[in-house]
Formats: structure tokens, sequence, C-alpha cells
């Protein structure tokens, strides 16, 4: 695998810091209470007050939280798994490598930018910045010419791309149906105890875009549609679960996000899944390795 040297040392210290930020966020139990806390908006919300994030708010943590379940329980196993397949030369291990790396990358870009200052926040900094070098090398990685013979005729193109536009639309009418009523009414849209919509900004901005091209690429037989396709599928079904599992800790915390949005979401994740086998299934194995 090319820029394998690399990825050797960037990848296992992404994973032992990941381990280090999951563990302590979804384990640490320093007591304290509840508190409510009128933000600078004048909102009424209320902190956590325990644990390492005691000054997000309740829902906020429970989304954290949530997190750090599905980076514990999903993203660290397949980190490992993909890793090990990828650097045996496997195009499935590969392609499944980035789209987890991707998935790392995107959660610790929002740590470090929308979790209230803590203890670990040199740690949430540290992930993101080698997530990225690392999901930058595995796209470069691919040799885009040799990619398209990979996969088969019968990959379903049509789903692929129904798919992808499903996410992109979903999460463009979702985040903008939150947004524009309250602009246009002169107002802000609810903010607990940060300062503007970083997730929003960062799925309008990455996720959305991604995922329309993917579906135009793959419609085109673009060899960047095959790389773009895989890597967006696999951050869906991780996004989708780590969506799901937040909905559900917030349920617990008495703090339920609206059916509207979790129920969608646990459709998409499951589409998502369906299409991301489908792909996986649909690469030829006898020439996986290919030239790197």
């Amino acid at each position: 695998m090319k820029y394998q040297s690399a990825l050797k040392w960037l990848i296992p210290a992404i994973g032992l810091l990941a381990l280090l930020a999951a563990g302590r966020g979804l384990f640490d139990r320093s007591p304290g209470q509840p508190v409510p806390y009128t933000n600078h908006r004048g909102e009424q919300v209320m902190l956590n007050g325990q644990g390492l994030y005691k000054y997000d708010t309740v829902s906020s943590a429970a989304q954290e939280q949530g997190n750090d379940l599905v980076t514990l329980v999903v993203g660290l196993p397949l980190l490992a798994v993909s890793t090990w397949s990828a650097f045996r030369g496997s195009l499935r291990g590969r392609l499944l490598l980035t789209g987890t790396l991707g998935f790392f990358l995107y959660t610790y870009m929002s740590m470090s930018m929308l979790s209230s200052y803590n203890q670990l926040f040199l740690v949430y900094v540290a992930i993101f910045g080698l997530s990225l070098y690392a999901f930058a090398l595995g796209m470069l990685s691919f040799d885009l010419e040799d990619l398209k013979r990979h996969f088969s005729e019968s990959l379903p193109r049509g789903w692929l791309a129904g798919t992808l536009f499903l996410v992109g639309g979903f999460l463009l009418l979702a985040w903008l149906g939150r947004i524009v009523p309250p602009l246009i009414a002169g107002g802000t849209p609810s903010l607990e105890n940060t300062t503007t919509l970083v997730i929003q900004a960062m799925d309008l901005v990455l996720i959305v875009p991604a995922a329309i091209l993917s579906g135009v690429l793959i419609l085109r037989r673009s060899a960047w549609g095959y790389l773009l396709t895989s890597v967006v599928l696999l951050k869906g079904v991780t996004l989708g679960l780590a969506v799901s599992v937040m909905s559900v800790n917030m349920a617990l915390r008495g703090v339920a996000e609206s059916p509207a949005i979790m129920v969608p979401f646990l459709l998409i994740t499951l589409l998502n899944l369906i299409m991301a086998i489908s792909l996986m299934r649909n690469i030829r194995t006898s020439s996986a390795a290919g030239p790197a």
C-alpha cells in the first residue's frame, strides 16, 4: 500500500489517543449535578455538571458520550481490522480504512471545535490533525485509473447514487429547516452553550456536497466516483450510527431528539449499510490488490 510507512505511525497514534479520549469521556464519573445556566443569548440551559463534559449542556454531553461509545465499539475495531486488511494489500481493506479515517477526522474535528474546553482539548486536536493527514494519504494511495476495473459491472450504481442523493438532500433540508426560519424571523436557532452551529456548518460544507458529487460521479462511472462513493457510504454508516446512539442517550437523559430527525437517520443508516455491503461485494477479489 502506498504511503504505508507513514500510516504505520499515524494510525496507531490515532487509535491510542482515541481510546484515551473516548474512554475518559464515557467512563469519567467525577461527581456533580446538572446546574441551570443562562447563556450569552439569554437562553436557559442545563449544564451537565459532572464528568469530563461538566461544562457542556446535558444534551451536548449525552451526544458526546454517545459518540464516545460508537468510537469504542465501532470506530476503533473498524480501524484495527481495516488497517490489518489494507496493509496486506486488500482493496476492500484500503477503502474501509479510508472511510474509517474519515469518521475519526469528522468526529474529532467536531470535538475540537464544539465541546466546551476540557483537559483533553489537545488530545482532540491531535486526533483531528493526525486523522486529517492519514485520510489525505489514504485518498492519495489509490491509483484512480486502475480502481475502476476492480468493480463489477453488476454494481448497482443507480441505487448507490440514490442513497447518496438521499443523504445529501436530507441533511441539506434538515439543517436549512433549522437555520432559515429563525433567520427570516430575525432571531437565532437554539444554540444551547455554543456560539454558532458547528455541526451544521461541517455537514453543509463537507458531507452534503461530497454525497451529491459522489452520486453524480458514480452515475458517470468516473474513477473519482468509485472512490468517493466508497468513502461517503462508509462515513454515512458511522455518522448514522453515531447520531442514532446519541439520540438514544439523549432520550435516557430526558432530552430526546425529535422523531422527525431520529427516525430518518435510523433508516438512512440502514440503507447506507446495505449499499456499503453491496459495494464491497462487487469488488473483484481476484485483482483486489492492484498496483499501488
